[in-house]
């Protein structure tokens, strides 16, 4: 394995975490290119019986690329590194939040609902979401009024969407730093 040190400001990864990290990336990477594709990670099963597991993948590739290199994986996988309390503890608040804080795990997940990326969630792409998430198991009828009830619900500006502030709000008591974490990134 060459030794280049991978940089990856304000964020609390170990190496033992990293070398894990690093051997599922070349595990991926069947044919040794470097990189990973979009069908590279759809090897991964967690992510193949996830109902959003192909907006996960497109997560990897942000502005259209093509393919991921070893800090890019690491940099979208480091949203899902457990908060510990030492975290929150010892943040300067002149440099940015870690990835894995409350605030950039919404985020996260917000880019997973607003498919056009115009900053709100709309009717529309909530639907979409839904559609993937329950599958068949739920009528079109239903879809759209848990769709209305949602934006609804959560639409606090009248304008017929869900804004990042309007997610974040909705999802306050929600214990995200928990739900959206993974123990190999410990």
């Amino acid at each position: 394995m060459q030794k280049r040190r991978l940089h990856l400001p304000h964020h609390k990864v170990s190496q033992a975490s990293l070398l894990r990290l690093h051997h599922r990336f070349r595990a991926l990477d069947r044919n040794k290119k470097g990189y990973l594709s979009r069908m590279d990670l759809q090897q991964i099963g967690a992510l193949a019986v996830n109902p959003l597991g192909d907006r996960i993948i497109e997560s990897f590739f942000p502005d259209g690329s093509q393919q991921v290199d070893f800090p890019g994986f690491v940099r979208v996988l480091a949203h899902f590194r457990p908060v510990e309390d030492e975290d929150t503890e010892t943040q300067d608040p002149k440099k940015p939040e870690p990835l894995n804080s409350r605030r950039n795990k919404l985020h996260y997940a917000f880019q997973l609902y607003d498919l056009d990326r115009d900053g709100k969630i709309s009717r529309h792409e909530m639907l979409q979401v839904l559609r993937l998430m329950v599958g068949v198991q739920v009528t079109e009828e239903q879809l759209e009024n848990i769709a209305d009830r949602t934006v609804q619900e959560a639409d606090e500006d009248g304008d017929g969407a869900v804004s990042f502030v309007e997610f974040t709000k909705s999802l306050e008591k929600m214990d995200v730093e928990q739900k959206m974490s993974i123990r190999i990134l410990k």
